[in-house]
């Protein structure tokens, strides 16, 4: 009860302090950001936030203190003092206080964790000082007479006298220079434009250039006068009762130095307003990676064995036991995890990176990994009191990683793929050129004129070879750069499916039967059959090459809109270790190892059906056949079956 009673003493005797002195008492902890305010009674109010804060000042205050805050807060400074004025809608209601800034507690880490502010109200000390700067710039030619350049002429306007401060802004070496009756108030730099008899109380703030005073009886270069001077001056001309002239004061004094100094605290505060607006920026993309990237801070304390992490947005904290990070990772990874908090309870002085995968999983249903970053923390005895440290997802980032990793396989397979093409093609060019060139050789030496026929010939068909070749080379590269256009348009399909056809079967062997099924009387769909007729030709003439005897089928169906072609034949076909790399870009050859055309048919028929966007498949039975199917999906607007089939 005593306690309580002494307690109630000191909250009134405080209370009055704080009354009397026109005192109030609030505190900042760094740690939740949050203001708090010692009420008139010495109680604690409710916390404010620093928005909700930051409402009781004027705004353009707000910043300096925020930066005095942080500043003690960050051990660069032990106390600080500001002046700041309350918001208000009216200049009169606006209230002004001094703030006092220090330190109540500090951590382990030498850093504040508690911070008091004494905020004074000095609103009629200012409204004082006000009063009084109103006073001493209405009067200031009185109360600064003995600072000011004071000069004195005559009647007729010569200069009789001036003081020394004047003699020192002007280069005067000496009064007696001046003072010999040639200095004339209508050579004035000042007032020379106002007739001597006309003058009358002026004030002015003039910018000499002294280069535009060249004219011998400004006598400028004789006091080594140079460059531009900010000068301020006040004429006054003394009259008698008569109104009659009979002199003219002048006072004065060179502002250039404030002028320029005010230029440069002009510059300065620019740069420093682009500074801070910097910083802002700096801070706000900082504050935004961390939000879009979802980092998260986390704690591990290896003296209780606990894992703390801390949600950056909520604030709020979830501890875990070692036992439960364990269990957290998935089995691949509860080793990697162990180890790691071993090393932290062993007290390592080294920082921690670890990505772990872990049981959870994201909408996506992927597994998520998450990469830790933990360095120690020291207290100031150099020990190791707990790790602290960021977590984030980088489930995306692991999933890109594996997939590039495929595609770098991929693109490796697909460089040596293209390493053989260019092996097999500088191949394949050279024999039929070494041909020409052999034959060609041969009508320049001692030849039987018989066989002329026979080179030529050779030669020709060595040149229709090489021609194939090329020409084959250059439309898939063509068709791998894309270069080639495909236009749809409506084909009444079923009327051109046998002349496309017939034009691949040109080349079927003696004793090779060929059937083409054509189940439609019309059918007309949207498609592209000038590059269509080119992949039915190319597998057409694929499989007269490699077909002797039996048959070759050529069919065409479609079904729930795509257009389906298939070619049976009754060939040699291809074994299974083939069949991965039918399509690569390898010569085909038949089974007396001769090519068959260019050797590239099979290579462009599948380009071409991808660019399409169809598929192609094939299949083979090695000894009995090849089956190939091509389909390419098209709009039908007329589809007329035949009765019969």
């Amino acid at each position: 009860m005593k306690q309580d009673v002494d307690n109630n003493k000191q909250k009134a005797r405080l209370a009055l302090i704080m009354k009397t002195s026109k005192l109030r008492l609030w505190f900042y902890d760094p740690t939740t950001r949050y203001f708090c305010y010692l009420s008139e009674e010495g109680d604690y109010e409710r916390e404010y936030n620093p928005a909700d804060f930051a409402l009781f000042f004027h705004r353009d205050d707000v910043d300096g203190m925020r930066q005095m805050i942080f500043a003690i807060c960050e051990g660069k400074m032990d106390e600080a003092k500001a002046n700041v004025r309350s918001r208000a809608t009216k200049e009169l209601d606006c209230r002004y206080y001094e703030i006092s800034f220090s330190v109540v507690s500090r951590g382990d880490d030498g850093l504040p964790t508690l911070l008091m502010a004494i905020q004074h109200d000095v609103t009629e000390e200012y409204q004082r000082q006000q009063k009084i700067n109103q006073l001493l710039v209405r009067y200031q030619t009185i109360f600064n007479t003995s600072l000011l350049d004071m000069l004195y002429y005559d009647k007729n306007g010569v200069l009789t006298d001036l003081n020394e401060r004047a003699a020192k802004t002007f280069n005067v070496k000496s009064r007696e220079q001046v003072l010999d009756g040639r200095f004339l108030l209508k050579n004035s730099l000042f007032f020379s434009h106002i007739p001597l008899n006309e003058m009358t109380n002026t004030l002015t703030s003039s910018i000499i250039d002294f280069s535009d005073f060249n004219l011998p009886e400004y006598r400028l270069e004789e006091f080594g006068l140079k460059g531009k001077m900010y000068y301020e001056s006040t004429i006054n001309p003394i009259r008698n009762e008569k109104g009659e002239l009979e002199g003219v004061y002048m006072s004065g004094h060179d502002i250039s130095e404030m002028v320029n100094s005010y230029h440069r605290l002009q510059n300065s505060l620019k740069q420093l307003q682009q500074g801070t607006e910097s910083i802002k920026q700096y801070i706000a993309n900082i504050d935004y990676a961390l939000s879009v990237s979802g980092v998260q801070l986390v704690n591990y304390y290896p003296h209780s064995y606990t894992f703390e992490l801390i949600n950056r947005e909520s604030k709020k904290r979830l501890r875990m036991s070692q036992l439960r990070c364990i269990r957290l990772a998935t089995p691949r990874f509860r080793r990697t995890v162990n180890s790691a908090l071993n090393r932290m309870d062993h007290l390592t002085k080294r920082g921690i990176v670890q990505s772990i995968e872990i049981e959870i999983r994201d909408k996506k249903g992927r597994q998520i990994w998450l990469l830790f970053n933990m360095v120690p923390m020291l207290n100031e005895k150099g020990e190791v009191e707990r790790y602290f440290g960021t977590y984030r997802d980088i489930t995306d980032v692991v999933e890109t990683e594996m997939q590039l990793g495929v595609e770098k396989k991929k693109a490796q397979e697909t460089e040596v793929l293209k390493q053989a093409f260019l092996t097999n093609m500088s191949h394949e060019i050279r024999t039929p050129l070494n041909n020409i060139i052999g034959y060609a050789g041969l009508f320049t030496d001692d030849h039987d004129k018989a066989d002329e026929p026979f080179f030529v010939d050779q030669i020709k068909s060595s040149t229709n070879e090489l021609l194939l070749v090329v020409n084959d080379i250059l439309y898939i590269s063509r068709l791998e750069a894309n270069m080639e256009e495909y236009k749809q348009e409506p084909v009444d399909f079923a009327s051109v499916f046998e002349g496309y056809c017939h034009d691949g079967l040109m080349a079927i062997q003696p004793g090779v039967q060929s059937v083409i099924v054509q189940p439609f009387n019309k059918l007309v769909v949207n498609i592209d059959g000038k590059h269509l007729a080119k992949i039915i030709q190319r597998l057409c003439y694929y499989s007269c090459m490699m077909t002797v005897r039996g048959s070759i089928t050529v069919s065409c169906e479609y079904h729930r809109g795509e257009l389906i072609i298939r070619i049976d034949d009754t060939g040699n076909g291809f074994t299974e270790d083939v069949a991965p790399h039918i399509f690569d870009h390898n010569f085909a050859r038949d089974e007396n190892g001769r090519l068959v055309g260019s050797g590239l048919d099979l290579p462009i028929a599948q380009l071409m059906t991808k660019q399409m966007g169809g598929t192609i498949d094939i299949q083979s039975d090695f000894g009995k056949g090849t089956s190939v199917w091509v389909s390419i999906p098209c709009a039908a607007s007329v589809i007329e079956r035949k009765r019969n089939l």
